[in-house]
């Protein structure tokens, strides 16, 4: 279940007009590299140590194909990717890699993934005291 709260925004193109009302969800918890270990070790053979142990080594192992300037693809998850932010300069022959201010990791989730969190799939419900 997935709770929401109304939040309430203004129009930044009329700040004259009326606030409107949003629907925003609630997170009910954070779910760590730990539990996802218990969790799978609870629906597999393997014991939690080894599922955390695997978990740790895919995430270094991303990182790695990361820096060499590859795409990432878990098949049923998605794809990780580079993306950086720069200076502009005004010159084609002035970018360098100097000019790289900030290095972001772009996640695109995989179709399946997206389906299976769709509209249909999630129960919304209004937090309390809101």
């Amino acid at each position: 279940m997935v709770q929401i709260i109304p939040i309430s925004k203004s129009n930044p193109q009329d700040r004259i007009a009326a606030n409107k009302y949003y629907a925003q969800v609630v997170a009910s918890g954070k779910t760590d590299l730990e539990r996802l270990a218990y969790l799978v070790s609870n629906q597999s053979t393997v014991r939690e140590a080894d599922c955390y142990a695997v978990i740790l080594s895919l995430l270094h192992n991303i990182v790695d194909e990361l820096k060499q300037g590859k795409i990432v693809k878990l098949d049923k998850l998605g794809s990780f990717q580079i993306g950086i932010n720069s200076n502009a300069v005004d010159t084609l022959e002035e970018v360098s890699a100097s000019l790289v201010n900030k290095v972001r990791i772009k996640f695109r989730p995989d179709k399946r993934m997206k389906n299976s969190l769709n509209i249909n799939t999630i129960h919304f419900t209004t937090a309390k005291g809101v």
